[in-house]
């Protein structure tokens, strides 16, 4: 072999030598230093994770904080994955579960859709840190079960429980691509009417794991996972310390509040009487226990009375009936009538306090005279150029349905009631001997808002809000706008409507409702400093004491706020509704009380209705 040859052979040899060294030492790289490679090799399957998105959070008009997020951990399970050799006693010591409990929990109905053997579901809900980190250091050893990291609802004040609302699990039939079994969903209030928004984007990560069950790597390094979005956080319209303020007034009675700004229409206060704390409703293992004694609880605080309550207006409703009747030109504000004390047609009397005549509607209304407005009314429903009330009464209802009565106002908040306008239809059904047979008279208790018209605590302040207007509103709402977003609250609750009263035709009513509160029946209504109108009501009760309830706004010239308010088995209108508002609109405007209406919240404090 030549020497050329021999040399060629030689750096072959050493290309070859150097090339299965670096081998080698990779190889033993990954054996015996890196394992990696081994590891992903042992895995058997790939895992995802949910993440799940922090609530959006709700604020109240000027930034304070009305709900926050609280972290609370979930063990969950995956069927399929589950060893049925796993140490079951030592879990159940760990979890504080017995035998038949772990077997109930584990066991579920997966032919229904709300459960799937290959995937993972609630085991056990709202365990304690210190239990989930005990828990955390032995997952190893129960494969297919493994801890999730959730939020659930808090609250800083213990206010505004039917504004806000609760969460709770999903049920079966909301079940969806957006919602897995044991997923948190709004229940009630602003957390459902905003579910969409404050829910927030679910994200992902998706893990390799070895036969034992344990994570080994993030699979194809993370590239697939996502991260979950937070949900927008809302401003609400509400102001929280008139809430707070108003919940304190209205302890131990029933009934509502309902306050609104008449030049957006935002909702100021929204309270239902009583009401309990929403701590008791956030998800947690008492919850059940304090939902059912709400539920048995005989005042019902589960029962939203500013939305859902319909009742009879009232005297509150002989503005509404002065308004029409001047519209149509059978009322003259400035001309009065007799009033012997009652009103009498045929047999049937209606009794009215002993007061001055009324030389024109706003002394009526100051007096709150039963005889005018019954008139008033049947004038409305008698007039002339129609051709009987039954025309008259749908014209008139026209006017009502403008006022937002008869309808849901639409709101944004669930479970609205839409009150009820009594109609010819109606009339003519429960008068069926001759159809058409029924007169104005039959049905003139609607004149002095008794009888067949029933009105939400929303819609009356709607009222007080249109008529310090004077003839127009916004759709009452609690959202002001989401914070950080470009997501706007529906155009309709931006959106100025008419009610067809010709504005001057408002100036007799919100002389008389000024009168009312300076020297009428709403005395104790009254807003130190401030021009206020307001209109009592003294609502008749079959089953005990009357009702009490009071429409008001200020200041007369540039109103700020509107307000409703009703109270439960109270007497007449002056007695409870007129000083609550009173108060109410003096601590909004002013900031604080003067010395006399000190001594009016001393009384309403101490006043219980509700006492056995």
């Amino acid at each position: 072999m030549s020497d050329s040859n021999r040399s060629r052979l030689n750096t072959i040899r050493i290309v070859f030598f150097v090339a299965a060294g670096i081998l080698l030492l990779r190889a033993m790289d990954l054996q015996l230093i890196d394992d990696t490679y081994s590891n992903r090799a042992a895995a058997t399957a790939v895992d995802k994770y949910t993440l799940y998105p922090s609530r959006g959070l709700i604020y109240d008009r000027n930034g304070k904080l009305l709900t926050n997020n609280n972290p609370v951990y979930d063990v969950m399970v995956t069927y399929n994955q589950v060893d049925e050799k796993m140490d079951t006693l030592k879990l159940c010591n760990l979890l504080g579960l017995k035998k038949e409990e772990f077997e109930k929990r584990l066991n579920k109905n997966f032919r229904s859709a709300r459960y799937s053997k290959r995937k993972p579901f609630v085991f056990l809900s709202t365990i304690s840190s210190r239990t989930a980190a005990h828990l955390q250091e032995s997952l190893y050893e129960f494969p297919g079960f493994f801890v999730q990291i959730r939020n659930v609802r808090g609250y800083p004040h213990r206010n505004a429980a039917h504004v806000l609302g609760y969460i709770r699990e999903v049920n079966s039939k909301e079940v969806t691509s957006s919602y897995r079994p044991g997923d948190y969903i709004g229940g009630s209030g602003l957390e459902l009417e905003y579910e969409e928004e404050l829910r927030g984007k679910k994200g992902a990560r998706f893990v390799l794991k070895d036969n034992l069950g344990r994570e080994v790597s993030s699979y194809k390094e993370g590239k697939i996972d996502t991260a979950a979005v937070s949900g927008k956080n809302l401003l609400s319209s509400i102001d929280v310390d008139l809430q707070i303020y108003g919940e304190k007034l209205m302890q131990n009675k029933t009934g509502s509040i309902v306050a609104i700004e008449p030049a957006t229409g935002e909702i100021l206060a929204f309270i239902s009487a009583p009401t309990y704390n929403p701590n008791l409703m956030t998800i947690n293992r008492e919850r059940g226990k304090y939902y059912q004694a709400l539920l048995r609880d005989s005042l019902k605080p589960l029962f939203n009375r500013a939305t859902m309550a319909k009742y009879p207006p009232g005297s509150i409703f002989k503005s509404v009936i002065g308004l029409i009747g001047i519209q149509l030109g059978v009322v003259n504000p400035y001309q009065g009538m007799g009033c012997p004390g009652y009103y009498k047609y045929n047999n049937v009397r209606v009794g009215c306090r002993n007061h001055p005549t009324p030389s024109n509607i706003g002394i009526a209304l100051k007096y709150s005279c039963n005889s005018y407005f019954i008139d008033a009314f049947r004038d409305i429903v008698d007039i002339e150029s129609f051709y009987s009330p039954q025309v008259g009464l749908d014209t008139f209802d026209h006017y009502l349905y403008r006022f937002g009565l008869g309808n849901k106002l639409g709101i944004d908040f669930p479970q609205e009631q839409k009150g009820n306008v009594p109609t010819t239809a109606y009339y003519d059904k429960i008068y069926p001997k001759n159809k058409g047979s029924w007169k104005s008279p039959t049905i003139m208790s609607v004149g002095i808002g008794q009888g067949e018209m029933e009105m939400t605590g929303m819609q009356m302040a709607n009222l007080a809000a249109i008529i310090a207007n004077r003839g127009s509103y916004y759709t009452p709402h609690l959202a002001k706008q989401f914070i950080d977003s470009d997501v706007l609250i529906d155009e309709k609750y931006r959106t100025r409507r008419f009610v067809g009263i010709d504005a001057q035709n408002f100036e007799p009513i919100v002389d008389g409702m000024e009168s009312v509160v300076a020297t009428g029946t709403g005395r104790r209504g009254q807003v130190t400093g401030v021009r206020t109108a307001g209109k009592t009501g003294t609502v008749q009760n079959p089953h005990g004491e009357d009702h009490s309830t009071f429409i008001a706004f200020a200041p007369v010239e540039s109103p700020k706020i509107a307000i409703s308010v009703y109270v439960e088995n109270s007497g007449g209108g002056s007695r409870y509704a007129a000083p609550i508002a009173g108060l109410m609109m003096e601590m909004y405007l002013n900031g604080e009380l003067s010395k006399s209406q000190k001594y009016v919240e001393k009384t309403m404090l101490e006043a219980d209705l509700n006492g056995e």
